[in-house]
């Protein structure tokens, strides 16, 4: 049972949803990052996803796209980034996912990331452009070392897919809750309630909610039907706003804090 195992079950037995918080690693600085993570759990959050920065983040709307961008600039990479996660354990056991395309990782070598990243204290990865039918060598070797491979599911998904991704799946199920990119949305959509009450159907893996959940209303809305939700690019844009400011941290842990559900 790795961190993210052990956290849902606590937040089970507290009656108690998972509270995801994502940021870009690197942005505005890999210092930062650290003093992010650690300042997020304080306020809350019950999982960070560490945005590995990439050239060409399709699933990624403006905010995200920006500060990946921002952070490849100041030449964070994934070695990087991985030894600032082997620097935030000495302080922290807070269930740590790398999310990153397949590029990086296709470039540093499968077994190679996940060697390290597990030796590190990375828990999970989510890989948004790399299919499950296309990563089987890579879900075979993730399961042998406990790293989570983190699957998503989609609103277009059919039926069969989702029992596929299933069997596969370790950690949670991220659902998509629209179709489109990341980034702010003024509602939720229609369909989400129907459409989670179908996955849960199929699978009793903790399903988490992300993508448009913008403000402390959709995360309540979304809590009372997911296992946890999952917020990224309001965060994102909250450090953005304080970039220049020597108290960036204690801004953006405060409105993370207001998000907390």
């Amino acid at each position: 049972m790795n961190r993210i195992e052990k956290k849902f079950k606590q937040l089970r037995i507290k009656n108690k949803k998972a509270f995801i918080a994502f940021i870009t690693a690197g942005f505005p600085d890999l210092s930062t990052t650290a003093s992010l993570v650690l300042s997020l759990e304080k306020n809350g959050v019950d999982i960070v996803e560490l945005g590995v920065p990439f050239s060409d983040p399709l699933a990624d709307g403006p905010v995200i796209q920006e500060s990946s961008a921002y952070a490849l600039k100041k030449g964070t990479n994934l070695l990087k980034i991985l030894n600032l996660v082997k620097k935030l354990r000495k302080n922290t056991d807070l269930p740590i996912c790398l999310m990153s395309y397949y590029n990086p990782i296709f470039c540093f070598g499968e077994k190679r990331f996940i060697d390290e990243a597990v030796s590190v204290g990375v828990d999970g990865v989510i890989i948004p452009d790399l299919p499950f039918e296309e990563a089987e060598e890579f879900i075979h070797y993730a399961d042998k070392c406990s790293l989570a491979n983190i699957c998503f599911v989609a609103p277009t998904s059919s039926i069969a897919r989702i029992k596929a991704i299933s069997k596969i799946a370790k950690g949670f199920i991220y659902y998509v809750s629209l179709i489109g990119v990341t980034g702010k949305r003024n509602k939720l959509s229609a369909d989400l309630k129907t459409n989670l009450l179908k996955i849960k159907k199929i699978t009793s893996l903790p399903i988490c909610v992300g993508f448009g959940i913008s403000n402390a209303d959709q995360a309540k809305e979304v809590s009372k039907i997911s296992d946890g939700v999952i917020i990224g690019s309001v965060i994102v844009e909250k450090i953005k706003k304080n970039i220049d400011q020597p108290n960036l941290v204690q801004k953006v842990a405060s409105f993370v804090k207001s998000l907390n559900v």
